[in-house]
């Protein structure tokens, strides 16, 4: 089909034509963000958080004042819950993923290093962790028995960097040691000896967003028996349709085994109750968006369909003459298709920059990530068809037209 005469028709009605491209060109930039930014909570919601989490339910629990006797109380805490019916393993540690605070722990790769190489959530462990939390080993071992230490006996000076031994993240393992064997490599965090790592767990995520996405899984678990009051985490391992069932006998367990304790109620829940908590934000962020990219893609569509049955509606006379002179009804159905195709792609194309640079301000804002380039085609795709769609209607009408009709007062 010839162009020239789309484009000498689209001269003459300048203001309708340059509504739809720049409608088409705001719906561009704002859908490809929207995407992406759509997607991104969608894969934070999904994430691997390296747990089997379906298996697992959380009791949080605090003394009313000092508890001189909470090493022994913690020790009779996990004897208690680990013997209740349904129980495969019990643990206490200082923190758990998908809650808004966490233990971080400065990473440095040299005991001269002024700065840190990285800050990584730093978990307490005790002799059933990696079993509770269903942990993947991948590389190393575990810890040994003589391994562990009371937290308690060294909190008040206690230097990490001490500590013989680690458990690492691969995550964690490929950041510092990139391409190497993690296993026996040291690390500091004071200025005593190294800590030496012992083994590689696949997945462990840290329990808050500090440092953004890329250091969501560094993570490090020190071989530190902790107390009840350090954190307050219970981690019950059990079949996953007993959680409920479990999780009201562990309550029944810890309050009679001390009255001057308060369990926490709203942090006491399985851990997709934790999980759903903790990425509703990033859900209700996602909804709304894809709310927002509906409404601006019928807006857009309404927009197509009422400029081109005006366009109709002023050219009926046009469209007559030409049906006269010969022309098909396929012939005027695709001259309104080319003609909203051209103006279509001249609104993407601008819209493609404005998305570059609505990203750049999300960019600097946000701290949200550069938008990656496939987003330009899938959403330049998505106006192309949606303007053909829309335009087809009036497009119809306009060729179904008789010329007797159209040229009646010609």
């Amino acid at each position: 089909m010839e162009i020239r005469p789309i484009l000498s028709t689209l001269r003459r009605h300048k203001t309708a034509a340059a509504l739809i491209v720049i409608e088409v060109a705001l719906t561009c930039a704002i859908i490809c963000n929207a995407l992406f930014m759509i997607s991104d909570r969608i894969t934070e919601v999904r994430e691997t958080s390296g747990l089997v989490e379906d298996e697992l339910v959380r009791i949080q629990i605090t003394s009313v004042g000092n508890d001189p006797e909470e090493d022994a109380r913690t020790r009779s805490d996990l004897a208690a819950l680990r013997a209740l019916p349904g129980v495969k393993a019990a643990t206490v540690t200082n923190q758990v993923p998908f809650v808004n605070s966490s233990w971080d722990y400065g990473v440095r790769l040299d005991a001269d290093q002024q700065q840190v190489t990285m800050n990584a959530a730093m978990y307490m462990a005790e002799e059933q962790f990696l079993e509770t939390l269903g942990l993947k080993l991948v590389a190393g071992r575990a810890f040994t028995p003589d391994e562990y230490k009371d937290a308690a006996s060294l909190m008040a000076g206690l230097s990490e960097g001490s500590l013989p031994s680690a458990i690492v993240t691969r995550k964690m393992a490929e950041r510092l040691w990139p391409g190497e064997d993690p296993i026996g490599k040291g690390f500091y965090s004071g200025d005593e000896q190294p800590t030496r790592v012992v083994g590689v767990i696949e997945h462990l995520v840290r329990p808050s967003q500090l440092g953004g996405p890329s250091a969501r899984e560094y993570s490090v678990i020190l071989p530190l028996r902790p107390h009840y009051n350090i954190g307050g985490n219970y981690v019950i391992r059990t079949d996953p349709d007993r959680r409920q069932e479990v999780l009201e006998a562990a309550r029944k367990v810890l309050q009679a085994n001390g009255a001057d304790r308060i369990i926490l109620e709203d942090q006491t829940k399985t851990f997709e109750e934790l999980r759903s908590d903790y990425y509703q934000g990033p859900r209700s962020m996602a909804w709304l968006l894809g709310i927002v990219c509906v409404a601006l893609l019928l807006i857009t569509a309404l927009g197509i369909i009422g400029l081109a049955s005006f366009w109709v509606q002023q050219r009926t006379k046009q469209i007559g003459i030409r049906r006269a002179l010969g022309a098909t009804r396929g012939q005027v159905l695709r001259y309104f298709q080319t003609e909203n195709f051209l103006l279509a792609s001249i609104g993407i194309a601008l819209g493609m920059l404005l998305a570059f640079a609505i990203n750049q301000v999300l960019m600097g804002k946000y701290e949200l990530a550069r938008l990656p380039l496939y987003y330009l085609p899938a959403g330049a795709v998505l106006l192309w068809v949606l303007g053909q769609l829309a335009v087809y209607a009036p497009a119809r009408r306009a060729a179904s037209i008789p010329p007797a009709t159209a040229t009646r007062s010609v």
